[in-house]
C-alpha cells in the first residue's frame, strides 16, 4: 500500500482558516489554533445576526410606518386594521418604501384606511 502525505490537506485547510481570519487582530490572525476558533465565533456572530438584521429592518419598517400614519391623523395599528379590512394586501417594506419616497400615495391609503375602520365601526 502507498503512503499517504496528508500534510497537504492540512495545509490548505490551516491557509484557508488563516485567510478568512485577516483582518483579526493579535494572534487571531497568525496562529492556527486560534484563527479558527476566533473564525467559528465569528460564523456564529454572522449566523444570529442574519436574523437580527430581518428584525431590526420590521421594525425600522413600522417605525416610519407609524409616523406616516400619524401625520394622516392614524395610529399604526389603526391604520394596519383599516388596511386589512380596505382589503389592501401591501407588506411594510413597501409601505415604509412609501411613505417616504410618494406621501401622497400613502395619504390615499391612510384614506381608505380610515373609512375602512370607519364602517366597521
Amino acid at each position: 500500500m502507498p503512503r499517504v502525505k496528508r500534510s497537504v490537506a492540512a495545509r490548505k485547510r490551516h491557509k484557508k482558516v488563516l485567510q478568512a481570519t485577516k483582518g483579526q487582530r493579535g494572534a487571531r490572525h497568525a496562529l492556527f489554533r486560534r484563527a479558527n476558533e476566533a473564525l467559528l465565533t465569528s460564523l456564529k456572530y454572522a449566523t444570529r445576526d442574519r436574523r437580527n438584521r430581518k428584525r431590526d429592518m420590521r421594525r425600522l419598517w413600522i417605525t416610519r410606518i407609524n409616523a406616516a400614519a400619524r401625520l394622516n391623523g392614524l395610529s399604526y395599528s389603526r391604520f394596519i386594521q383599516g388596511l386589512r379590512l380596505a382589503g389592501i394586501d401591501i407588506n411594510r417594506k413597501i409601505l415604509a418604501d412609501m411613505a417616504i419616497a410618494d406621501p401622497a400615495a400613502f395619504a390615499q391609503l391612510a384614506t381608505a384606511a380610515r373609512e375602512a375602520v370607519q364602517v366597521e365601526a
